[in-house]
């Protein structure tokens, strides 16, 4: 395999999976699962930049970019976390480090944290963070709908779930200029995509942060006591993920790289060559070629 990114479909436990791969088979291998309201289009740069060295692979989520959306999916963040483990079970992958960035960080953690001796090596990219205190102001819109009646909370979410609700989840505190650089395909393609069932997976999965709550000391415990080598790469300019949640997780990691980036949510979109780059010198230290 080369650095061309190859497109491919498997079947993971029955459910037609996209994913995008690519890189030598033999080498260590890097997870990128996504997050939203995106898919593994948001690596779809990143890939070739490092298909060099390591084995770069991105699935779709079911009921996200081009994979399956089937009736009977756990749609959740432990539903996909088993679908992962599924996804790497059917490719005969064991080990990986992974890219831990918006959703995909809940989902990826989970995972981590059930099998940790699996896991090489965590890159935290604006992922949604185990610390309540450090969340950005933007979260607190969510936690307000908490307190609703399920009816009432549901509409709400509903209205969120809008081709415009997801320009500006893409467009999320940048200023202009690098606004700028965002490119629409990001939200027409992704808006493009949604059916009715997919929308009411988002109302479900924003809805599932609340319990998500509980899965918080789990994951600062895993981080804790497993210490697995971290790179941290930010966009401080997040209304959900500010500075504060990237430095938040120096408490249980306090030997992990952090460099903030003048960028915001998707820094692979506005700071490409910068992550790359550090990515690359990271990888290149902690695992073997």
């Amino acid at each position: 395999m080369t650095s061309l990114v190859q497109h491919r479909r498997l079947e993971v436990g029955g459910i037609d999976t996209f994913y995008r791969e690519a890189g030598r088979q033999d080498a260590p291998v890097l997870l990128l699962p996504h997050g939203y309201p995106c898919s593994s289009y948001e690596f779809r740069n990143l890939i070739p930049r490092l298909a060099d060295r390591w084995h770069l692979i991105a699935p779709d989520f079911p009921g996200a970019g081009y994979s399956a959306t089937p009736e009977d999916f756990d749609y959740s963040f432990d539903g996909y976390a088993a679908f992962l483990e599924t996804f790497l079970q059917t490719l005969a992958i064991d080990r990986f480090a992974i890219y831990l960035h918006d959703f995909g960080s809940p989902i990826g953690a989970r995972l981590a944290i059930k099998h940790p001796e699996r896991v090489t090596a965590l890159i935290i990219q604006n992922g949604d963070i185990p610390y309540e205190d450090a969340l950005g102001p933007k979260y607190a819109d969510i936690e307000a709908t908490w307190t609703l009646p399920s009816s009432e909370m549901r509409k709400k979410l509903s209205d969120a779930v809008s081709e415009e609700m997801f320009r500006q989840e893409f467009l999320n505190d940048l200023d202009p200029d690098l606004a700028a650089a965002i490119p629409p395909d990001l939200w027409k393609l992704h808006w493009s995509l949604v059916t009715p069932k997919r929308k009411e997976i988002a109302i479900n999965l924003i809805a599932g942060l609340k319990e998500n709550r509980t899965w918080f000391a789990d994951h600062r415990k895993y981080l804790r006591d497993h210490q697995p080598p971290t790179l941290i790469v930010w966009g401080p300019n997040d209304h959900y993920m500010p500075e504060k949640s990237a430095r938040a997780y120096l408490r249980d990691l306090p030997n992990a790289e952090l460099h903030l980036l003048d960028g915001g949510h998707w820094l692979l979109e506005t700071h490409l060559d910068e992550v790359a780059s550090l990515v690359r010198d990271f990888l290149g230290r902690v695992l073997a070629i």
